[in-house]
């Protein structure tokens, strides 16, 4: 469904001819496919909801396609557009995001992985720990720790650490402020800290002292 939303650009108009803003929307659009797609699944920890959003993605900026002036921005255009739409779509299924209680944030803030790991010493003779302990991990292990992140946190940590966005552009996405920007993405890596020690805990990857 995806590529018809794409291909319809293509089709000749009643006088046979190709409309030309459309086509070239089609062409950029496809070079940054496989990253929306990829932002879409993080955003929605759902595949079949990620090519929803894409497809509705995908609609709306042909739409806007002619208001771009600078087609070196239509990345970050496009993630801006996705990330309303994911809204939007939050919004009309009765969804808010997840709070997270003060304790919890203190819980999460007091929490290191890297402290914890010197002092559970998992590896006694490593001297990588962080490696080692990252190397326990499946792909669809990270997967579904990342998942559990509150999604207020998680949109953060995905632009700027997986796609690569600065942080100011990453700000100007989610449209927020940068400081609460980078007090998000803080939060969010204290999660995913604390979400993969907590899942190896409970998987068994790693033991420690007091566990028999």
């Amino acid at each position: 469904m995806i590529a018809t939303v794409m291909d319809a650009q293509n089709q000749p108009d009643a006088d046979g001819d190709v409309d030309e803003p459309g086509r070239a929307f089609a062409d950029v659009a496809r070079e940054q496919l496989d990253g929306l797609y990829g932002y879409c699944v993080r955003l929605t920890s759902d595949r079949t909801q990620a090519e929803d959003l894409v497809q509705d993605t995908l609609l709306r900026a042909m739409r806007a396609y002619p208001g771009l002036r600078d087609e070196t921005k239509v990345k970050s255009w496009l993630f801006t557009i996705a990330t309303n739409v994911w809204r939007d779509l939050g919004r009309a299924r009765g969804r808010t995001p997840a709070t997270v209680s003060l304790d919890d944030a203190v819980r999460e803030d007091d929490f290191s992985l890297f402290a914890t790991l010197a002092i559970e010493d998992p590896f006694p003779y490593s001297d990588e720990l962080h490696l080692d302990f990252l190397r326990l991990f499946r792909d669809e292990d990270v997967q579904h720790v990342f998942a559990q992140i509150n999604p207020v946190f998680r949109a953060p940590l995905i632009l700027a650490t997986i796609h690569g966005f600065s942080c100011k552009e990453a700000a100007a996405i989610l449209d927020v402020p940068l400081g609460t920007l980078l007090s998000r993405l803080h939060r969010g890596r204290k999660q995913l800290e604390r979400g993969l020690w907590d899942y190896a805990l409970r998987n068994g990857l790693v033991k420690v002292g007091d566990e028999p």
